[in-house]
């Protein structure tokens, strides 16, 4: 989605010209959901001005309480985007506000402090989305299933018939996202049964999670209206490979120059030594940034240590580094990083801005990442990835979280949506405990 600097005018006009009658008015909830109110057209100034009223008890994550004051969503101009799928409506993204300051626990609000935190030293992060996520359906038994029931391969992967079957909901998004301002560049077919990837062009680290927002705002609608499930679940078939959300990442400066980059990098990764010391951060605080990008207890059926049936999870159980090396948790394309642990149903803006603490606290610090790793680390006993100093992430939710709580850094900048989101994942992960699977029935209940 393209920066674009609008003043009131300017969105009155751009309504009118596009036919507009409804705006959405949209934030998300500390899960990084999309939460709306519809809101006439004519209303623009008063959704910029004043914002959209919310009782803030009623979604998830706000630290507010049922006595507490209104949550007030107040439109960024910026962000006024049409929603082709949906003619006649637009989307204008909001920044929480409480007693006229932003509020701290708003996702967003959280993001914009970070990247004032960069653009205090005149720096920029770019960050490139990856969405990967499945179209599904139900069977005659309610039974989650590939939407295209013919798409059964081992190794699907790129398969042209998975693509082709599709087309029609592909084009669709393709189109509309084309058409809601995102620079789309390539759609495939991914590692999993039902599982495809859309790519378009980075942008600054807001846009971005704007960006993302909308794509899973599109993916959902779209495929409704096609009979289908889009979904963001990390793990929805336990013997197939999982979806990922990789984040591609460099500084600029006010030049626009990449600041990551370095042709004379002696290890040949065209990375420059901010790059590296970013890198190193990243890696220091893995285990507590883990739970805002994997924050589902879903999230660590992708992130077992193992393979899946097509010969890889693609998901990055390992704390590590390498030159172009999927196997790790950072790779490096060159003269960038790759994040590769979020997984879909994150929330972007938590994630970016934990990647952002994290980042710079490895480059004001001076952070070395050590050597970089430029094997298969699937291929490796636990043995052999503890000699070379190669740490496992941690394998369910209540570890992660645990790492987060532990990780002072992340509640020092990040403030006390930090605090908020741990009590929120403790809950769920004490409503994962409770329940009774049907393979735990089936192993023990004349096992003994």
């Amino acid at each position: 989605m393209t920066s674009k600097q609008m003043d009131l005018e300017a969105g009155e006009k751009f309504l009118t010209d596009n036919n507009i009658k409804y705006l959405l008015a949209q934030f998300v909830d500390i899960h990084g959901a999309a939460k709306t109110k519809m809101v006439p057209s004519g209303c623009l100034k008063s959704i910029v001005e004043t914002g959209a009223g919310f009782a803030g008890f009623a979604t998830w994550g706000l630290g507010m309480e049922p006595h507490g004051p209104d949550f007030m969503a107040r439109g960024d101009l910026n962000t006024l985007t049409l929603l082709p799928w949906q003619p006649g409506y637009a989307r204008i993204v909001c920044v929480g506000h409480v007693n006229n300051e932003r509020h701290e626990y708003d996702s967003r609000a959280v993001l914009m402090k970070q990247v004032e935190r960069l653009k205090a030293r005149g720096w920029t992060l770019n960050t490139g989305l990856e969405p990967e996520f499945f179209l599904l359906a139900r069977d005659e038994n309610g039974k989650i299933v590939p939407a295209d029931s013919s798409d059964r391969l081992d190794k699907p992967c790129y398969d042209y018939k998975g693509l082709s079957r599709q087309r029609h909901f592909l084009e669709e998004l393709s189109d509309s996202l084309i058409g809601a301002g995102l620079d789309v560049y390539q759609t495939d077919h991914e590692d999993g049964n039902g599982e495809f990837e859309i790519n378009y062009t980075y942008s600054d680290a807001l846009d971005s999670a704007d960006a993302f927002v909308l794509v899973r705002m599109a993916v959902s609608e779209i495929a409704n209206d096609h009979g289908m499930i889009g979904s963001f679940m990390a793990k929805p078939f336990a013997d197939k490979a999982g979806a990922g959300m990789h984040i591609h990442c460099s500084i600029s400066d006010d030049n626009n120059a990449n600041l990551f980059q370095d042709d004379n990098d002696p290890e040949g990764m065209g990375l420059s030594k901010m790059a590296k010391q970013f890198t190193a951060g990243l890696l220091a605080h893995a285990n507590g940034l883990c739970a805002l990008a994997a924050p589902t207890f879903n999230s660590y059926k992708r992130l077992t240590v193992g393979t899946s049936l097509s010969g890889a999870t693609w998901a990055p159980a390992y704390i590590s580094w390498g030159d172009n090396n999927r196997s790790s948790m950072v790779r490096v394309p060159y003269g960038r990083i790759e994040y590769r642990l979020p997984d879909g149903g994150c929330n972007p803006y938590l994630v970016s801005a934990g990647l952002i603490a994290a980042g710079l606290d490895g480059i004001d610090r001076d952070l070395d990442p050590g050597v970089p790793h430029n094997i298969n680390h699937y291929g490796q006993t636990p043995e052999q990835l503890k000699e070379m100093g190669v740490g496992i992430l941690p394998q369910n939710l209540d570890l992660a979280v645990k790492e987060l709580e532990a990780d002072t850094l992340f509640r020092e900048q990040l403030g006390p949506v930090i605090d908020e989101f741990i009590k929120i994942k403790n809950m769920e992960w004490i409503e994962y405990m409770k329940q009774v699977s049907d393979w735990e029935v089936e192993r023990y209940v004349e096992y003994f």
